[in-house]
């Protein structure tokens, strides 16, 4: 089942007293449910502004958009808004978590966006992704008492929380070393296949790209498929920084 997919999407950007500067050109990707997808590039390869694509955050400058084989171009701001709400989970490399708020008041956050059953049992639904995650000793926890994996624990948690069919995990490591963050990885993969989820990760590290089953190459805007890790992926031919492309 396709459940995201991106036709021939640009993105360029307007800049004062010169010519237009292109960002992303002419990507193609599919991305079915339950995959396991890797998106290679360096800072300045483009890769914040296809996360906005793909988290339905932004709208391309051309080409289509499509979740759930629905056009993003024919829906509303709200629907874009309840759809990313509902269906995508974040996951970013500073945890973003609330200060002055427990772990598990922070996990509980997104579901005060949510309707029925699960906004009563918001507490109960909290608690047991911490668990899950395994931190459920330390539900009363604030942010700054957590080690930095506990932290993108506590994030992963709440990212996960409302069931989503995709998770957007950018650079989820980059905080952690090598161990912790592996560990991240395979918790994130393992939460991920017990609902179903698509994983998409972006990211620098060849490493943490070869955990997932399909790559890409992201190169001054141009997004190619890989299969050949060692030498594509390798971190000396990741394509170097372009100024002013983000």
């Amino acid at each position: 089942m396709t459940l995201l997919r991106l036709d021939r999407v640009t993105r360029t950007v307007q800049i004062p007293d010169a010519a237009p500067l292109t960002i992303l050109d002419g990507v193609e990707l599919t991305v079915e449910q339950k995959d396991r997808v890797s998106i290679v590039g360096r800072s300045g390869s483009g890769k914040s502004t296809l996360l906005n694509l793909l988290g339905l955050l932004d709208a391309p400058t051309s080409g289509e958009v499509f979740f759930d084989d629905r056009p993003l171009s024919t829906l509303s701001s709200g629907e874009r808004d309840r759809m990313r709400g509902r269906d995508i989970g974040f996951i970013f490399q500073q945890f973003n978590l609330l200060a002055g708020r427990t772990a598990h008041e922070n996990v509980m956050t997104p579901l005060l966006y949510a309707t029925g059953r699960r906004f009563w049992r918001r507490s109960s639904i909290a608690a047991d992704m911490l668990d899950r995650v395994g931190l459920g000793h330390r539900l009363t926890a604030m942010p700054e008492k957590l080690s930095g994996g506990e932290q993108q624990r506590v994030a992963i948690a709440r990212a996960l929380v409302r069931g989503p069919r995709l998770i957007l995990a950018d650079e989820p490591t980059g905080a952690l070393d090598v161990e912790t963050g592996t560990s991240v990885m395979g918790l994130l993969d393992e939460v991920a296949r017990a609902t179903d989820a698509a994983l998409v990760t972006i990211t620098h590290d060849p490493a943490i790209a070869a955990l997932s089953s399909t790559h890409y190459l992201l190169d001054h805007g141009v997004l190619s498929p890989r299969s050949d890790l060692d030498g594509a992926l390798h971190s000396e031919q990741v394509p170097a920084p372009q100024s002013g492309i983000a």
